[in-house]
């Protein structure tokens, strides 16, 4: 599994200018069976996905999709790791 990090880089204007496009983004990846939750950092600096245990290169090709990160306004921390307790666990 993943966790993907994202982080913006430019003002709120501009990552709401977007917010459809990304939410349209996050909904095919959910239908797709990739993504298994996802929201809001608090404070707003940015959002956090967790990545159904997926080959590297289909979250690769996903992300370079997202449309905050396409258009320079965001950067993404990608962190592998295997749940070991906990529902995510089921998921692995």
């Amino acid at each position: 599994m993943f966790i993907v990090t994202l982080t913006y880089t430019a003002p709120l204007t501009e990552i709401d200018a977007r917010l459809t496009e990304h939410n349209d983004w996050l909904d095919r990846h959910y239908s797709a069976g990739l993504f298994v939750g996802s929201g809001r950092r608090v404070p707003r600096e940015g959002g956090v996905i967790v990545v159904r245990d997926a080959d590297r290169d289909v979250l690769d090709a996903a992300l370079a999709g997202e449309p905050f990160l396409r258009d320079g306004v965001a950067t993404a921390q990608v962190v592998e790791f295997s749940p070991s307790r906990g529902p995510l666990a089921d998921l692995a």
